[in-house]
């Protein structure tokens, strides 16, 4: 059985009015690589968003950005170390928005004092391959039959009856 391959990519990227789209297209070329079409809109959509609201909100228009495939959850990272940016005022409405089409989100600081914001996306059933194979399950060498598929008068028959049974017995 072929396993999923964990996968990594990293951009640090200079951002600007036209860097937006551009950027867009190199994180759909990785997924598509990585086989994750169904994954391109609501990443390069959430990535869309954040790009232009750091373009508009921050003074450091320096920001990293990193996507990790574990073969089941896409995790899309942002970067910036502009101390000026705040999540919580200026990126309100863009985290609003990335909250709603993610299945998860969050905004964290780093050791450095820079801020890093993520989104995942899951990989919904039946588009990849598990990362863990499923276990064969044993077989036998001859049929068994199941107990209810005998007469329950055969099956009282077969038990030897016991001095608890008995005593069951004669008190109804």
């Amino acid at each position: 059985m072929k396993t999923a391959v964990p996968c990594y990519y990293h951009l640090d990227v200079e951002v600007s009015p036209e860097r937006v789209g551009q950027v867009s297209r190199i994180l759909a070329a990785h997924l598509r690589y990585w086989d994750l079409d169904n994954l391109v809109d609501p990443v390069c959509r959430g990535a869309e968003l954040l790009l232009r609201a750091i373009d508009e909100h921050a003074t450091d228009k320096h920001t990293s950005i990193e996507m990790w495939w574990n073969g089941q959850h896409l995790i899309t990272a942002f970067g910036d170390d502009d101390p000026d940016l705040r999540p919580d005022q200026d990126l309100r409405s863009c985290l609003a928005d990335i909250a709603a089409m993610s299945d998860g989100w969050g905004c964290c600081a780093s050791d450095t004092g820079s801020k890093i914001i993520w989104f995942s996306q899951r990989a919904r059933a039946g588009q990849r391959v598990p990362l863990v194979p499923i276990a064969p399950e044993p077989t036998l060498r001859e049929g068994r039959t199941v107990p209810r598929e005998e007469p329950v008068a055969a099956l009282a028959a077969a038990a030897p009856v016991s001095a608890a049974d008995d005593a069951l017995e004669g008190s109804r």
